[in-house]
């Protein structure tokens, strides 16, 4: 399913966040954005899952304007995990997971065999079935985020949408995380402050600046020194992984001037 953002602008309080940004993520593919701390990033992502209305410009699924879609009709096609995730009381693993069927459901929620399948499978492919009856709140940072994930999987979205997935978890946990949601087949549009993460995983980047898009393109194409200089103020050194080719970079401070 693909997401289309067209002429997106977001003003909030006199500031405008997000200015005229025009992006596309293919159906199966992932896509990176990148930038410096409040570029936008969040804000953009925020519009898509419907958080937050843009002051101007159209999200589409599929061709379809999102604005024209009901809450559940959106939830049963747009999955989200946004950067904190702290539910208020300490439901257990499979309470959580089970929130994800809430679209499919009817008015009175009652959860059915389907439910209870769906949550099951979810929470298998993430690794985390052993969970299932532990109190959310006792797990790992990278615990957590494996159960969230099962969450959207068992939402049956098409889309997921990811604010910087990987914070405060450690590499071998990075590495799962993104590694799940790339075998998940689903498009997949994701925030990530590492940029070498981004490069390994990412089938496209789109580096915002100030709130506008400044580069797009493939990982190699758009990971340049020049434009590593520029946006992030460091001066970076490109080498290709040993194993996949994929660009890797090095990082030190720009010269003093």
């Amino acid at each position: 399913m693909r997401v289309d953002i067209d002429t997106l602008t977001v003003e909030l309080a006199g500031a405008r966040l997000v200015e005229d940004v025009t992006l596309r993520a293919g159906s199966g593919q992932l896509v990176g954005l990148v930038g410096p701390n409040g570029s936008g990033k969040s804000t953009l992502l925020r519009c898509v899952y419907r958080a937050l209305s843009p002051s101007a410009g159209t999200v589409r699924i599929d061709g379809e304007d999102l604005r024209s879609m009901t809450a559940r009709e959106s939830a049963r096609r747009i999955a989200a995990l946004p950067q904190e995730v702290v539910p208020e009381f300490d439901f257990t693993v499979a309470e959580i997971v089970a929130m994800g069927r809430l679209p499919h459901q009817g008015p009175v929620a009652r959860t059915t065999d389907e439910d209870r399948r769906m949550c099951e499978a979810a929470l298998k492919g993430v690794g985390a079935a052993h969970l299932a009856d532990r109190g959310f709140l006792t797990l790992s940072g990278g615990e957590k985020q494996r159960v969230l994930i099962a969450r959207a999987f068992a939402q049956q979205p098409q889309v997921l949408v990811l604010d910087e997935p990987t914070n405060h978890l450690d590499i071998a946990q990075q590495l799962e995380v993104l590694s799940l949601v790339r075998g998940s087949g689903l498009t997949v549009l994701t925030a990530l402050h590492d940029l070498n993460l981004a490069a390994l995983h990412c089938d496209a980047l789109h580096v915002i600046d100030g709130g506008r898009i400044v580069a797009s393109g493939a990982p190699h194409d758009v990971l340049t020194p020049e434009l590593l200089a520029e946006v992030f103020c460091v001066r970076a050194h490109r080498v290709p992984h040993p194993e996949t080719g994929a660009v890797q970079l090095l990082f030190d401070r720009l010269p003093s001037v």
